[in-house]
């Protein structure tokens, strides 16, 4: 019997152990008692690009990010934070904008892209010059028509606020503050934007349906446009020229300013048309104000030309009609819980 006992206690003891070398490991994993969570997936959306693996996301992770995102000091006069760009209202997006304003009253040469359900993203901005989510979020800080500073002097004036200093090194274990850490903050913020709760979602889940114009504009939708805005993202991720006629003061002439390669030349990125409705203005520069003009641009507008794709080249035959019923359609993709989503709102 006391051989049992003895043996029973070793074992025992081998387990509290075993337990206490277990959380030795979590805690040397995680010194500093980070909350960590799960990146967000919808059921319907397939598997994220990213997965944070060298930058895992949590809360105080992204805390940090949204304190950086609404912050002024990122910008030389402090007047424009991330956050004057890509507005909550606007899904992210400039409202009602051509193209988003910057440093010294400045423009900048396209219409600011909405951010959402970034992590399902190969690259980034409508010339898909950046393939990640650090290299991105840098060019605004940078760029003179947008923010006009240096990660040298944004980095000047958050080392000096102790609560940047806590923050930073309570995420990432050092309260030097460095431009990687800062884009490794956005990152996680921004890349926890996702949206998917909109009337179509609902519907595809069983819970809403769809009137009978909104109906007939997701069959026409399915037949003219899901080529290149495929369910559930609505975008391929590629690159086209639609046949927009170039502007002659702005001179954009798109992707090829990254390839080179003159069969690039005019071609933009498809965006996403989640939430289309509330992100006006549309195309790269903005030019069209509302959903029933960027329909009729495919019906009546595209610029016959040799880098046209050849989905749209002949048009799209489409009576009014049908026209007003996509663009319908197009409304139900619109997640409006998304632009009051106390996650992402100014802290």
């Amino acid at each position: 019997m006391k051989k049992s006992l003895q043996f029973i206690s070793i074992l025992t003891l081998a387990a509290v152990g075993f337990s206490y070398g277990l959380n030795s490991c979590k805690k040397s994993d995680n010194p500093n008692n980070l909350h960590y969570v799960q990146q967000e997936k919808p059921d319907i959306f397939p598997e994220p690009v990213y997965h944070f693996e060298d930058n895992p996301l949590s809360e105080e992770g992204i805390a940090l990010g949204r304190k950086l995102f609404y912050d002024g000091r990122l910008s030389l006069d402090g007047n424009y934070p991330c956050a004057s760009c890509h507005q909550q209202s606007a899904a992210f997006g400039t409202f009602e904008h051509d193209r988003s304003h910057g440093y010294n009253g400045s423009h900048t040469l396209r219409n600011a892209p909405p951010l959402y359900n970034l992590a399902w993203k190969t690259d980034f901005h409508w010339d898909g010059e950046f393939k990640a989510f650090l290299p991105e979020a840098a060019q605004p800080i940078n760029s003179h028509n947008e923010m006009a500073e240096s990660f040298n002097g944004v980095i000047d004036k958050l080392q000096k606020d102790p609560e940047y200093r806590n923050m930073f090194r309570k995420v990432f274990a050092t309260e030097f503050i460095s431009a990687g850490n800062m884009l490794k903050a956005l990152a996680q913020f921004t890349g926890s934007m996702v949206s998917a709760n909109s009337k179509y979602d609902r519907f595809k889940k069983g819970e809403a349906t769809l009137n009978t114009q909104e109906t007939e504009g997701y069959e026409l939708f399915k037949l003219n446009c899901a080529g290149c805005h495929p369910e559930p993202m609505f975008t391929d991720n590629s690159f086209r020229n639609i046949g927009l006629p170039i502007d002659p003061v702005l001179d954009d002439h798109g992707r090829v300013r990254v390839t080179k390669d003159p069969a690039d030349d005019g071609k933009f990125r498809v965006p996403s048309l989640r939430s289309v409705y509330l992100t006006s203005n549309y195309m790269h520069d903005g030019r069209f104000n509302t959903l029933l003009q960027c329909v009729n641009h495919y019906r009546a507008g595209v610029q016959a030309g040799p880098n046209t794709d050849p989905a749209v080249a002949g048009g799209i035959t489409l009576t009014d009609a049908q026209a007003v019923n996509i663009t319908l359609f197009l409304r139900t993709l619109s997640d409006s819980s998304f632009l009051t989503d106390p996650r992402f709102t100014r802290p």
